[in-house]
Parts: C-alpha cells; structure tokens; sequence
C-alpha cells in the first residue's frame, strides 16, 4: 500500500515565498479544487491519502515534499534555508512517527525535500538556496548505516533539483538541461522538455504512471511519444506559488517501525 501525505491549501497561500518567479494572485478556492483534483488522481492510482490539516499561517505548507525525505527504512525531518516553512515540519514529524524511524536536521543545516532525487539506493541532492552544505552532510551521516549513497548536484536558475529533472521511468529522466548538468547524474535515458516549457521537468511517478501538469502540453507529447502512461492534472494556481506535482505530496510504502529507535 501506498501512502501520501497531503496538507490543504492555506487562505495565506498568496504570501507564499517566491524566488524565481513574478507574484501573482492566486485564486484560493480554484487553487483547492485543484488540490482536491491532484488527491482524486493519487487515490485511482492505489495511493492512500492522508490530508493534515490547514495551516492558515504556513502559506507554503500545501507544498508537503520540503518537509521530509522519506525512505524505506526511515524518515529525515527537513529543515528550510527559509524560515518562514520551518514550523511546516511540526506536524508532518508526528504523522511520520506512525510509518519510519525519524531523524531530524539540526541547525545550521538546511535541505528541503525539493531538493532529493532517489534513484536505487543513491540520493541526489540539489545544493540550492534552500538547501545547504551542512544539511547534505547530516543527510549522509544519518542514511550511511543504511547502505544509502548522496552525490551532490549544482542547480542554477531554478528553485529546486526537482524543479530541473524528475523521475519519469525506472532508468528515464525528464530533465532541463539548462539548469542541471547530465554528468551529475547516472540515468539509461533522458527525455529533453520542451524549451519553450522551461519548467516542465517536475514530474510525479507513482508506480507505473506518470502524473503531469496539464500547461506544458508540448513536453507531454514527448512522454507520450515514448509511451509513458501519463495522467494530467491541473494545478495552475499552485504553480503560481512556485510549486509543482511532486511538491503536493509525501508518497511512500506503508510499514511501521520500531519506534524506540526514533531520533528527535
């Protein structure tokens, strides 16, 4: 079974932290239904959703990827190179309690799930504006006993590494190759967005299926060219706030740990 954490969109989403692209108004209850469209797709897909509750003072905590990395064997309770998301994790922590044995970023270390791609047993870690070089050392202390590996990655011109490539297939990235250099990465196959779509590279695998947004349909053609199932949803006011398909949501397998070794 598999589980995904969501968390409702905040009535303050419109004060979100934005980096890299224009503020503009977004649309709350558009931006709900949305949210609502993108939990329907994951539960058709075999996903059991749990939502947590709206955080009227979070603006950003729709965004529930930043707060965690999750894995088979344990949980890292994030911590954001922006302050305002760091009470984001207090309630995501207790959840994840229920599923992993939990670790936790201590200052001044910095990582924002955004940032991890998994791929096997290796971790690919954006070193962004969020995420910083004494974040990815804890990452590495803290998954070493469990025979995971971290390989660094710069980014530029993009919020986070998932911003710039994703996991498309069990070997196949979707990647923009303007904001992340290939030879950082070990994949089979990329697939190349659109370049009039620079930010088409975020994408949420769940099993075999593929969800996507529905406003790059020029990158889309080309996962459906290759034979990706895909599954479209629109989540146009969300990226208004600089989010994306997989920021919406924790996504992992079932199982429970032995609590007594939980790190807090």
């Amino acid at each position: 079974m598999l589980v995904a954490i969501t968390r409702e969109v905040s009535p303050s989403i419109s004060q979100c932290e934005l980096t890299h692209i224009p503020r503009q108004e977004i649309n709350v209850e558009v931006a709900r239904s949305q949210h609502l469209q993108y939990e329907n797709v994951l539960r058709d897909l075999g996903c059991q959703v749990r939502r947590l509750s709206v955080e009227p003072n979070l603006p950003d905590s729709v965004f529930i990827e930043d707060t965690a990395i999750v894995l088979n064997e344990l949980a890292i309770i994030a911590r954001s190179g922006v302050a305002s998301r760091r009470e984001e994790t207090r309630s995501v922590a207790e959840v994840l309690r229920g599923y992993r044995t939990i670790f936790q970023l201590t200052s001044p270390g910095t990582l924002d799930g955004g940032d991890v791609l998994q791929i096997g047993r290796t971790l690919f870690v954006g070193n962004t504006s969020r995420t910083n070089e004494s974040g990815i050392k804890q990452l590495i202390d803290f998954i070493s006993p469990y025979e995971y590996k971290v390989e660094k990655v710069q980014v530029e011109g993009c919020l986070h590494l998932k911003s710039a490539v994703t996991l498309v297939g069990e070997e196949t990235l979707l990647i923009n190759r303007s904001w992340v250099d290939t030879r950082s990465l070990r994949a089979k196959e990329y697939i190349d967005i659109d370049p009039s779509e620079p930010y088409a590279a975020n994408a949420l695998l769940v099993g075999s299926e593929l969800v996507y947004p529905t406003i790059f349909p020029k990158t889309l053609r080309r996962l459906k060219d290759r034979d990706i199932s895909v599954r479209v949803v629109d989540v146009s006011e969300l990226q208004k706030a600089e989010g994306a398909v997989t920021c919406c949501s924790l996504i992992f397998e079932e199982k429970w740990p032995d609590n007594s070794k939980q790190i807090t």
